[in-house]
């Protein structure tokens, strides 16, 4: 039981657990944000035009209300839920990319060269080419 408690440890305790639950509370709180803008906001201006607020659209079958309207909300918030995420990894993605980019100009630096006599690739730092046996100008 001790080594299972130890596991267990070390898996909640390990950087990409907490980083997931981090995730989760934000993204929680992120869409109590999302749903304030759709149901205080758009669905009132969208009522405006419908003369009625969106969420309470609704038709009834044999005594039974199909609210479409709250359909149309929950919609409208996936679109600008999935939007904002598509956004914020672009973003992320973007600062990602900016520190490879550096290191892979400071990895582009040659590592081979001509040889000037029988015009065969060789090492940078060769003396010798293995090719033609001509001397070659040391680099400095």
């Amino acid at each position: 039981m001790k080594k299972f408690l130890q596991e267990f440890k070390e898996f909640a305790l390990r950087g990409n657990v907490m980083d997931l639950a981090i995730g989760v509370i934000i993204g929680a709180a992120f869409q109590a944000i999302i749903n304030s803008l759709v149901n205080d906001v758009l669905s009132p201006l969208i009522g405006l035009v419908a003369n009625t607020d969106l969420s309470d659209l609704s038709f009834k079958i044999l005594d039974v209300p199909i609210k479409y309207g709250a359909f149309l909300t929950a919609i409208i918030n996936f679109v600008i839920m999935a939007f904002s995420i598509f956004l914020l990894v672009k973003g992320m993605n973007a600062l990602a990319s900016l520190g490879k980019k550096n290191a892979e100009e400071e990895a582009e630096e040659p590592t081979t060269k001509s040889c000037p006599y029988c015009m065969s690739e060789i090492a940078i730092g060769a003396t010798r080419c293995p090719h033609c046996t001509s001397e070659l100008e040391a680099k400095e």
